[in-house]
């Protein structure tokens, strides 16, 4: 019974890795339960069995698990080094936030995900750090950053796409000290 156990959730996961692939590559409406089940080697039914509807496979495979650091001992013109990273490194390609960045201007849910990042993790993370006014700040750095992913990772704006991470980063460090203090 173990090694069917282990089978399923095996392949529970290469769905799920497969639908984050093709949401994040595809967006919300091209992905198709069809094309999920064909690059895995499986058949629709069994994504069906696993998550019910698209709506239900988009929703698992768009949960985030985020572990966001602790940066109540970081200075204000030292949060893009941290900051920046974490967030290029879950838009990449294959990242979670890149399936919800695409669907969310159309898919009330892929919205509501994104949004809670904001409210459930970097809001109470960056909290501390402001000057006065945390809410407002911290909606400007999250704009920022989901402006700069946007442009980055589904426009394709070229000096962006090309711009080295650590190149991102020194460029961000004083407007996210200023989005803090200023």
């Amino acid at each position: 019974m173990a090694a069917r156990t282990a089978d399923s959730e095996a392949t529970r996961a290469a769905i799920l890795d497969a639908a984050r692939a093709q949401f994040g590559q595809q967006g919300f409406d091209r992905t198709t339960i069809r094309s999920v089940a064909t690059a895995v080697g499986v058949d629709p039914a069994l994504v069906m069995h696993y998550f019910g509807t698209k709506n239900g496979l988009f929703e698992a495979a768009a949960r985030l698990e985020i572990r966001f650091p602790d940066l109540s001992a970081t200075a204000p013109g030292e949060v893009a080094d941290v900051l920046v990273p974490l967030f290029v490194h879950l838009w990449r390609p294959d990242g979670p936030l890149l399936p919800l960045l695409r669907a969310a201007a159309s898919n009330r849910a892929a919205a509501d995900v994104l949004l809670g990042v904001f409210t459930h993790h970097v809001t109470p993370g960056l909290a501390p750090l402001a000057a006065d006014r945390p809410e407002e700040r911290i909606a400007l750095i999250g704009a920022h950053l989901l402006g700069i992913a946007v442009a980055r990772s589904i426009v394709g704006i070229a000096p962006l796409v090309d711009m080295p991470d650590d190149a991102l980063v020194a460029w961000l460090r004083p407007v996210i000290a200023h989005y803090l203090t200023d």
